[in-house]
């Protein structure tokens, strides 16, 4: 892909994507390619000679399922923050303005396709049929996980920074040697027998962890091995305190040219364009053609979690600026201009959003905390002796303590009468 075909945006111009840009120059002799960009933020669709064809593939339907996605799962955000607040979760962590890359790219995998996550892709997860109640459990301390990855092909949350990204390329690795086999046994079976369709792997991660080793290591193994991964890098400008350029001299979708594959940079708030640019790289993956790094440039405007405050490290004047590029207005101006939607659906896609909070809500009352004793019993497949030890000590530990209050109600008859009502 060369940079001449891509549009340019509204990004263009501005002093970081100007030092950015001149930086790559210098440095690569060559100019940063472009970004991607279909629908600007005033919602205007615009064209591509690359991407469009993507573009006009998808119909009304599937425009409207976009914007319900994205809706759906800031109001599951909001929730979730709502909950964590009143000490129903330990932690959250906010996706509010992620939601076009996340809802655009998800959208594009096949069921065949396996995910791998961080902690922030509850809209991918949405997109995977992942029950999002079941993504509490892990903040609320009652599970390590919550679902079962292989109902779905979306791997459990990983806490770690950039350790799922070897675990992708090792995934996609073994997909490969797992296709070549199945298309040597099909070129040797019987003309007419099925096959099964090609997979890829998409890996998901931000532009803090790009500076982990995990990702270096990854891509090479990933150009090595020709391997079907997409990196998928949410650029969401912050991590944590430390702004994305201090994480990287040139644009993040830049670093691909050094590993030998392609990197496509894209508005990571117009899903339509996301939705296009997946599609292409996921294609290429399964065609054989090797791993493809895409960079969504987008913002994170909420905290980095709830135990963070964004107000010590950056300004008022800058979330202003990014919400003016909300991914859910845009999609909103286009399909209203286009009269694709009008106030009913708008306003049942709100219901469905109360009603979607209403029941993780429930659902996050009623989970119940697990005994602590299956920690034990988890920590080997078989019956271990240490464990077992373990186990006895805890068991006498506690029934210490059962032990202090029966004599302390036994001491005080007030206290023991009590004690006798509430057992009745």
């Amino acid at each position: 892909m060369g940079a001449t075909h891509l549009p340019s945006t509204e990004f263009d111009g501005t002093e970081m994507d100007d030092q950015l840009e001149a930086e790559a120059e210098a440095q690569l002799g060559a100019p940063a390619e472009p970004m991607v960009q279909l629908l600007g933020p005033d919602g205007t669709l615009g064209s591509d000679p690359v991407f469009s064809k993507y573009a006009e593939k998808l119909d009304p339907d599937t425009l409207r399922g976009f914007y319900a996605d994205m809706a759906k799962i800031r109001r599951f955000d909001v929730e979730a923050t709502a909950l964590q607040r009143q000490g129903q979760l330990a932690l959250w962590v906010p996706l509010t303005g992620q939601e076009a890359a996340q809802i655009g790219s998800g959208r594009a995998s096949q069921p065949q396709d396996y995910i791998f996550p961080t902690y922030r892709e509850h809209g991918v997860a949405l997109t995977r049929n992942v029950d999002l109640a079941e993504l509490l459990r892990q903040f609320r301390g009652v599970s390590n996980g919550g679902w079962n990855p292989k109902d779905t092909n979306f791997h459990l949350y990983t806490l770690v920074l950039a350790a799922q990204t070897p675990h992708a390329v090792g995934y996609a690795m073994g997909i490969q040697r797992d296709q070549k086999l199945a298309a040597a046994n099909a070129a040797s079976a019987e003309a007419g027998q099925a096959v099964e369709p090609n997979a890829a792997v998409m890996v998901y991660f931000g532009d803090g962890a790009s500076s982990e080793g995990d990702v270096h290591e990854s891509m090479v193994f990933a150009s090595s091995y020709q391997a079907p991964v997409v990196f998928f890098c949410q650029n969401n400008h912050w991590a944590i305190s430390v702004p994305s350029s201090v994480q990287t001299r040139i644009p993040l979708a830049n670093r691909a040219k050094g590993y030998g594959f392609p990197g496509i940079r894209v508005d990571g708030n117009d899903v339509i364009a996301v939705h296009a640019v997946t599609e292409w790289a996921l294609e290429q993956a399964r065609e054989g053609n090797g791993p493809v790094l895409i960079e969504a440039f987008t913002y994170r405007v909420g905290a980095h979690t709830t135990a963070d405050d964004p107000t010590k490290y950056r300004g008022s004047a800058e979330e202003g600026l990014w919400r003016a590029k909300d991914p859910l207005a845009r999609l909103e101006k286009y399909l209203r201009a286009e009269g694709l939607a009008d106030d009913t659906f708008f306003e049942q896609v709100k219901a469905d959003g109360d009603e979607l909070a209403a029941y993780v809500r429930k659902t996050t009352y009623d989970l119940e905390t697990p005994d602590i004793r299956t920690a034990f019993a988890n920590t080997y497949v078989e019956a271990h002796p240490l464990v077992a030890e373990e186990l006895a000590w805890f068991e006498e530990y506690s029934a210490g303590f059962a032990d202090a209050e029966t004599a302390q109600a036994t001491s005080d008859p007030a206290q023991a009468e009590q004690t006798d009502r509430a057992a009745q």
